[in-house]
């Protein structure tokens, strides 16, 4: 079973993650601040960490930072969650260390859509997310494109 440690100090916005996980059958361990996070990380290591940027005593980017400047969390997913979402928001955050982007409220589907990106396979570089308006094409899908033969 997959675990993912949510850092978020809004009780109802954890509790919302932790049943969409949960539901999906993922173990959810929770912290309520960075400090708490970084914490938990260092005692037993999640297989994804959904991180809050606006949290009291140390913000999400302090704790992406603290995470990447050890080699045993360099390659830790890292998801922020967040109200940032006007234009740039994303683009800092992606550039700041963090390996995927959910604006809340959160969306279920792109909550699933980022697990599965980022936990499918962990010693593999990932592709970026899409863009708002970018259209994502399935496995399947990227397949049958490629294998599609011209018809005589």
């Amino acid at each position: 079973m997959k675990t993912v440690l949510i850092a978020e100090d809004n009780p109802t916005n954890r509790e919302l993650l932790r049943e969409l996980l949960e539901i999906r059958g993922y173990g959810v361990a929770e912290a309520c601040d960075g400090k708490e996070a970084l914490a938990m990380v260092e005692q037993a290591p999640p297989d994804l960490l959904l991180l809050a940027i606006g949290m009291p005593l140390m913000d999400g980017f302090a704790v992406v930072r603290k995470l990447r400047e050890n080699p045993r969390f360099t390659s830790l997913p890292v998801v922020a969650v967040t109200a940032y979402a006007m234009q740039g928001d994303r683009e800092k955050i992606m550039n700041s260390g963090f390996d995927g982007y959910l604006s809340k409220p959160i969306n279920s589907g792109l909550l699933v859509q980022e697990l599965s990106r980022l936990l499918a396979h962990p010693n593999t570089e990932s592709v970026p997310p899409t863009q708002p308006g970018e259209k994502q094409i399935g496995t399947r899908a990227a397949r049958a494109i490629v294998n599609r033969q011209p018809k005589p």
